[in-house]
């Protein structure tokens, strides 16, 4: 039994052998195309969400504890609308002193009787604050940017 007609019905000719390889370098050159657009575009949805971060800003405060008042100095606004004094309860120490730029200082004092544990609060949203409220209910987010007691 002669096998050598058989041998190009199963392996190919000379012409027909070259389509195989060519055919598989485009599926891979395809495949890697489509998996890198996938991946970028997974990556590129989760850049978008990772914006949405915090409050950013940054303050110093100076205590004195001889007569019961802190002030804070502005560094950098950062993304925030205002940095504001809130006691231990959450509540916005006095609306009338909310810091909007950078540079700019507010003494607290509450007439000597400054004292307790305070946080300096960055915040976003609208800087007509209410004393004695929640900062948190009357803004749209915050962070904490620094931490005293008296």
């Amino acid at each position: 039994m002669d096998l050598s007609k058989y041998r190009n019905k199963l392996v190919g000719s000379e012409e027909e052998r070259a389509v195989s390889p060519v055919i598989g370098v485009i599926l891979m050159v395809a495949i890697t195309v489509i998996l890198a657009a996938v991946i970028a575009a997974f990556v590129l949805d989760m850049g978008d969400s990772m914006g949405d971060g915090g409050v950013n800003a940054a303050a110093t405060s100076d205590v004195n504890e001889s007569n019961s008042s802190a002030t804070i100095s502005v560094t950098d606004m950062g993304n925030a609308d205002g940095i504001t004094l809130v006691n231990s309860d959450g509540e916005v120490v006095n609306k009338d002193k909310i810091l909007t730029s950078t540079g700019e200082s507010q003494e607290y004092s509450d007439s000597g009787n400054l004292s307790g544990s305070y946080t300096i609060q960055a915040f976003t949203g609208e800087t007509s604050l209410t004393t004695g409220d929640s900062l948190d209910s009357q803004v749209e987010s915050t962070s904490i940017i620094g931490e005293f007691e008296v």
